[in-house]
């Protein structure tokens, strides 16, 4: 299984980021796919998460509004939509997707990922 992640860069505050994550090496069906990030100095921090088949979305709380995540069909990507960026969105946002298939949404945030990405650099600049 393999997951790559792009998209990421240097946006001016204000601006917009579309990131993709990539999907490869197997079904996923009914997997859990997510969006983390991690700031410097900083500890990971989950973002936002969804079944690969595009249900059961669930956000951070303090994210919810300006970021959306969504499954591609035809690009078999997972992509997270990152709209009126701010200086503290600057991370780097890593992929993730794990195999349980019976969890509650709440639980995204604290699920042991079976799988990641390498992560990719968002800058938002002031």
């Amino acid at each position: 299984v393999q997951l790559v992640e792009s998209g990421g860069g240097l946006v001016q505050a204000g601006g917009s980021l579309r990131l993709s994550c990539a999907v490869s090496g197997r079904s996923f069906s009914d997997y859990v796919m997510a969006w983390f990030r991690q700031a410097p100095g900083k500890e990971r921090e989950f973002v936002a998460g969804m079944r690969w088949s595009g249900s059961n979305i669930y956000y951070a709380d303090s994210l919810k509004g300006r970021f959306t995540i969504s499954r591609d069909n035809s690009k078999n990507t997972v992509d997270l939509q990152m709209n009126s960026l701010k200086p503290e969105d600057t991370a780097v946002y890593y992929c993730a997707a794990d195999r349980s298939t019976v969890v509650v949404t709440t639980r995204y945030p604290t699920l042991e990922y079976d799988y990641w990405g390498q992560g990719t650099q968002v800058t938002v600049s002031s």
